[in-house]
């Protein structure tokens, strides 16, 4: 099919001047519906109408096995899995299978050894976005996940739910030598490197 509709900014032809227009707003940035509870913009009236469920809290798409929601069919889909075990996007480079296709492009960079996302402050690289702001709380200090009990602040959630352990006395890491059970694995591994050094620690 003829394309005549020609972007100025990169040459990219199109059927219809309507997609055309579409397209420019790769350019400009432009983002023409705005959700009125936020103000946050976006590219088509169907993407508001998924974001305006966040406010309103509506999942219409629901999961037929555990009946958890979604706000849109994609996720609902990608859910799924988790029950049917589908793994669809395989590395060709180690056949490891995935989920989500972005979970396979993260784990490419393992092979690749791309690290996309640098640290302004030390330049240290990362191969996911959320790793690098993680990272930077070194260097800012900031802790923005605070323990409703105790009123202690951590970088991570990770790091807050291993805490919250402390106070409910639900340990989730057993040690496969003596039972033992530990809430953060840190403790498990060390823990278990005193059994392989002939040094128990008086398991019970």
């Amino acid at each position: 099919m003829e394309k005549p509709w020609k972007c100025v900014d990169c040459g990219k032809g199109f059927s219809y001047p309507s997609l055309l227009e579409i397209h420019r707003r790769a350019h400009t940035g432009e983002k023409p519906w705005k959700c009125e509870d936020c103000g946050k913009g976006f590219n088509y009236p169907s993407e508001l109408e998924i974001h305006r469920r966040s406010h309103t809290g509506e999942k219409p798409f629901a999961c037929p096995v555990c009946g958890k929601g979604f706000t849109k069919s994609s996720a609902l889909v990608t859910h799924q899995r988790v029950h049917t075990g589908e793994r669809p996007f395989q590395c060709p480079s180690c056949g490891k299978r995935f989920k989500q296709s972005s979970e396979l492009s993260v784990h490419r960079r393992v092979h690749t050894g791309e690290r996309p996302f640098v640290c302004a402050v030390c330049g240290k690289g990362f191969t996911q976005s959320s790793t690098r702001v993680a990272h930077q709380r070194v260097h800012t200090e900031e802790r923005p996940f605070g323990c409703a009990a105790c009123g202690k602040r951590f970088r991570r959630p990770a790091n807050l739910s291993a805490h919250r352990q402390v106070h409910t006395g639900h340990r989730l890491l057993a040690c496969s030598e003596c039972g033992e059970e530990f809430a953060q694995s840190s403790s498990l591994l060390k823990h278990q490197r005193a059994h392989g050094q002939g040094k128990p620690l008086g398991c019970t």
